[in-house]
């Protein structure tokens, strides 16, 4: 018998009424269903998603989501797990502003009538999702960038602050992989780390993860490592007791990144012919979303390696040229 499938059965954890068919069909992932509900602690409880989502429910009733998935299905699925539990969604805390956390805003909003909530300028961001492909583009996004990945669907998202934090939450900042992105911590001794680590697996795989801001992702790191908890879940990698292994291996790759970096600068280079050395190194594929993508993540090494005076940047001939120092 399947430890996983008898799980969810036995947690009724998702999706209402499922036939024993349809269970077999749900994707895998981990070793646990996509979508079943997963109890951390006794009022913490995360679901299993591209992105994981947190659910904290302090007095049995009264349910916060942490984040609300990609799309308005991953929305239905919420509200379907909701319903199960007996559970009313007092509100929405996003962690970030990226479309896969904030994806299932509207339609919860939509039927549930619930406010949202985000950091800094994910608020706006979150308010206005035009914003984040317009950023990564650097223009006003074509086509094949206004997709469901990079543009949520718009929600009304509130800034959020220690003033209006919901009881039993405590917010981290966690710069790095996007502007003001934070993480949350349960009373029940339980972290949600949002993008700020992502797997060995994922890692090994495509090598470059986004971020925004490489000396704030690396300060994030360390902060990461000296936090005490009874579990960390990030939304990209497994939950674990201690999370100081995947903080090192997250570590390592930004610093292979830099060395690759600096060493494809040796010669004097322009930014399209370094972000095509980049992906031929790393054996990428380019599209229009890895293309901004990693071409905004390879500018964030640059400007990092720019601000430590590890490389120049100069023009000529009206073109910009990197070089190392």
């Amino acid at each position: 018998q399947n430890p996983a499938g008898l799980r969810f059965l036995r947690r009724r954890a998702i999706l209402g009424k499922k036939t024993v068919d349809t269970v077999r069909r749900h994707v895998r992932a981990g070793g646990v269903f996509m979508y079943e509900l997963i109890q951390a602690a006794p009022r913490t409880y995360y679901i299993q998603c591209p992105a994981k989502m947190g659910l904290w429910v302090p007095d049995g009733q009264h349910a916060v989501l942490i984040d609300s998935g990609g799309d308005k299905d991953a929305g239905r699925k919420v509200q379907k797990i909701l319903e199960a539990q007996g559970w009313e969604l007092a509100c929405i805390l996003n962690t970030h502003a990226n479309a896969d956390h904030n994806g299932g805003n509207a339609l919860l909003q939509q039927r549930l009538h619930v406010p949202a909530y985000a950091p800094g300028i994910d608020a706006a961001i979150t308010s206005h999702p035009i914003l984040e492909p317009a950023f990564l583009y650097g223009g006003y996004p074509p086509k094949p960038l206004r997709n469901k990945f990079l543009l949520a669907q718009k929600s009304d998202c509130r800034p959020l602050t220690e003033e209006n934090l919901p009881a039993g939450l405590s917010m981290l900042p966690l710069p790095g992989h996007f502007f003001d992105m934070c993480g949350f911590r349960t009373d029940d001794g339980v972290w949600f780390l949002a993008d700020c680590l992502t797997s060995e697996a994922v890692i090994e795989k495509y090598h470059i993860q986004f971020l925004y801001d490489v000396a704030g992702y690396l300060e994030t790191l360390d902060k990461v490592c000296t936090l005490e908890g009874r579990l960390f879940i990030p939304a990209h990698a497994d939950a674990a007791a201690d999370i100081r292994p995947l903080a090192e291996v997250n570590r390592a790759k930004v610093h292979e990144i830099l060395g690759v970096v600096l060493e494809l600068c040796r010669e004097p280079v322009n930014f399209e012919e370094l972000l095509q050395k980049v992906f031929v190194h790393y054996q990428l594929t380019m599209d229009f979303s890895q293309y901004v993508l990693v071409g905004s993540t390879v500018r964030s090494y640059l400007a990092y390696l720019l601000d430590k005076g590890a490389v120049t940047a100069t023009f000529s001939e009206s073109r910009l040229l990197w070089q190392a120092v």
